[in-house]
């Protein structure tokens, strides 16, 4: 496999760095005034703050009160795994870290200091709570729900399609906008790699196996990952559909459990001029309770770590399956290792270590980037605009070849 730089976020003025310099001040002000934390927990995310742009990496308490998140109880258990994942790390300044570790870091210690996992009043209420169901409720939700009722008049490679884009691209147009988009159109063009058709072909022998997908963002962006899930289990693209997410708050809007019941209730109880949406709820209600769907997480989906150095339990239910699809920029990020790769580097080189074929469905929000042809590479470095973290651009990747046994972790 070949070998690039590790992104940090010490360099003023880089991506990495603007993000612990410029994007985490305000969104901490937000969640301060979101919920009326207590002087506290107010006191410990400023704190948090500080060091993360000034100070060095303090490692979490390591002891912990009686009681479920005692000695022996997951959040001690959840301190010690990362004080491991630390060393080395443990009293250098925030941006020597690697950033995918420092970023990730940042969320644990946000969690803790709003007393997520302390006994007491906060224990367990997520902090983007607000801002989730603020866009859930909103009634952008309403037209794309009621747009749903279109997909059936499109022939079938143009509605698989018009969902494929539409869980690609998440919230930055609406599906109404999907569907009576022309094929090649002005949102095409900001697709910088297209293997739509290998994704479909890898799905074509799909309908007796097991297709699992990685969610990334909760609300409007879940929203059409569950649509195109009930599209594969309707259409005999998948007999099973794994759909993993995280075990708690995470980067602001990542999908957990509770973003999963909270979308499938929008979808059941959408407005009668949205009774296609309301359909689709009913199915995949359905299909989670016969076991068609199956909702699951794991620990490592909040760990500061690649998607090479996943544990063997995790690594277990992904062999098998006849696609495994990421969503979002984060889980890219861990797919291809979080470095400064050479755009033309092949994705297949970088995720060959995946334990099955794997696509990737990603707008472009990081650095890190693989598998552009050199013409577009030229291209874009040629409008002189960041290209790479403004969003504008997107992928759909896909590695279906058999993957090869992974190199044990160093």
């Amino acid at each position: 496999m070949p070998d690039a730089p590790v992104i940090r976020s010490d360099t003023p003025g880089s991506f990495a760095w603007g993000v612990f310099h410029e994007r985490h001040p305000p969104l901490v002000r937000q969640v301060l005034d979101a919920l009326p934390y207590g002087p506290a927990e107010r006191a410990a995310v400023q704190r948090l703050l500080t060091e993360s742009t000034s100070g060095v990496l303090e490692p979490l308490p390591s002891a912990a009160p009686d009681g479920p998140n005692g000695p022996n109880g997951p959040a001690a258990a959840d301190a010690a795994q990362w004080t491991a994942w630390g060393e080395g790390l443990w009293g250098k300044p925030w941006g020597e870290a690697p950033f995918l570790w420092a970023e990730s870091y940042f969320y644990r210690r946000l969690l803790d200091a709003t007393g997520y996992f302390r006994p007491g009043a906060w224990q367990g209420v997520d902090p983007f709570a607000p801002f989730k169901a603020a866009e859930l409720r909103g009634t952008a939700v309403d037209e794309e729900l009621a747009a749903l009722a279109g997909l059936d008049a499109l022939p079938p490679d143009r509605r698989a399609d018009a969902l494929l884009s539409s869980a690609l691209w998440g919230n930055r147009a609406d599906l109404s906008f999907r569907i009576t988009a022309e094929p090649g159109g002005a949102a095409a063009s900001d697709l910088v790699a297209d293997d739509s058709a290998l994704l479909w072909a890898a799905l074509e022998g799909a309908g007796a196996g097991r297709v699992c997908v990685v969610a990334d963002n909760a609300g409007r962006e879940l929203l059409p990952d569950l649509v195109l899930i009930d599209h594969l289990l309707a259409h005999g693209r998948a007999a099973h559909v794994v759909l993993y997410v995280k075990p708690q708050p995470y980067y602001v809007s990542d999908a957990t459990m509770a973003d999963v019941l909270a979308a499938l209730d929008r979808l059941r109880t959408a407005p009668a001029r949205a009774r296609a949406a309301a359909a689709i709820g009913e199915r995949l209600w359905q299909a989670m309770g016969d076991g068609t769907l199956v909702v699951r997480t794991h620990p490592f989906f909040c760990a500061p770590l690649p998607y090479h150095d996943m544990p063997a339990d995790l690594r277990a239910e992904f062999s098998g399956t006849a696609l495994t699809i990421v969503k979002g920029d984060l889980n890219y990020r861990r797919l291809a290792g979080d470095r400064h790769w050479s755009p033309t580097t092949p994705f297949a080189d970088v995720t060959r270590h995946f334990p099955s074929p794997v696509a990737a469905l990603r707008t472009l929000k990081s650095d890190v980037i693989v598998g552009v042809d050199p013409g577009t590479v030229a291209r874009l470095d040629g409008t002189d605009t960041p290209w790479r973290t403004d969003g504008r651009h997107a992928v759909i990747q896909v590695s279906a070849a058999s993957p090869s046994p992974p190199a044990p972790p160093a």
